[in-house]
């Protein structure tokens, strides 16, 4: 009587398992599709604006521009090539060709890169940002 019992308890066991396989499977799957989601959006989406904001800075690159490199050297745009600067520092006038990839930031603001002006009407004045 006890091994009827126990195959009993196996097939319910078994028709349980079967009609909870597709939970189960959702339950598994859905953490990992929300780590990969939170993954997306901490990591990959701003490291993509990052690099779409450096290319666009690269690419406006213009002549007396202050630009600094990825070593530190802060310096004065002369002329810009297809993948080269050359960049001018200090006051003895070293002139020191660099990799556009290797310049890290722009100093100098641009009339077409900066937001535009916006007026704001606060009090019966408007203020320019």
């Amino acid at each position: 009587m006890n091994l009827f019992t126990l195959m009993a308890q196996a097939s319910a066991a078994a028709d349980a398992n079967a009609a909870g396989g597709v939970m189960g499977l959702v339950m598994t799957i859905l953490p990992l599709g929300l780590m990969v989601l939170i993954f997306w959006f901490l990591i990959i989406r701003p490291e993509k604006k990052r690099t779409k904001e450096m290319q666009s800075m690269l690419e406006s690159l213009q002549v007396a521009d202050e630009v600094v490199t990825n070593g530190g050297i802060i310096g004065r745009v002369l002329s810009v090539q297809k993948d080269t600067v050359l960049i001018e520092t200090g006051s003895d006038r070293t002139k020191i060709r660099v990799v556009k990839s290797a310049i890290a930031k722009c100093n100098t603001e641009h009339e077409n890169s900066a937001p535009a002006i916006e007026g704001k009407k606060s009090k019966g004045k408007t203020e320019i940002k």
